[in-house]
């Protein structure tokens, strides 16, 4: 009686084990990228929630997202790449930024990260 093998020789094993390496690399390059716009997005909101953060003047409101951002160490926003905007009650804070990590030889990872929050006189809508 005769018995045949199941399973994976190792040539599949390899096959699938670069595979798996591949998704691991590229997962390690984009990973930082998010957790630094998930900060940036968290700075806003801690912006947001500071009493009167619609009555104060832009400077002031850029120096304190800056201020939480050096904390987060978010360093691909830049002082450009942060925008505000009156809007009824106060203000609407924008940034817009790109992230561009070198992933193998010529091949880049890019970002396009654009966010949104609304500064109301009261606080956090």
């Amino acid at each position: 009686m005769k018995r045949n093998q199941n399973g994976m020789t190792l040539l599949s094993f390899i096959v699938v084990l670069a595979v798996v390496g591949c998704f691991l690399y590229v997962g390690m390059k984009v990973f930082p990228m998010y957790q630094e716009y998930f900060a940036v997005k968290s700075a806003m909101k801690g912006v947001a929630n500071e009493a009167g953060s619609g009555d104060m003047d832009p400077g002031k409101i850029r120096d304190m997202l800056f201020r939480r951002l050096d904390i987060s160490y978010a360093e691909h926003v830049q002082k450009d790449n942060v925008k505000l905007e009156r809007i009824g009650d106060g203000w609407r804070l924008n940034v817009a930024y790109e992230v561009r990590v070198p992933l193998v030889y010529n091949l880049d990872v890019v970002g396009n990260f654009d966010t949104s929050q609304d500064l109301t006189r009261s606080g956090i809508e």
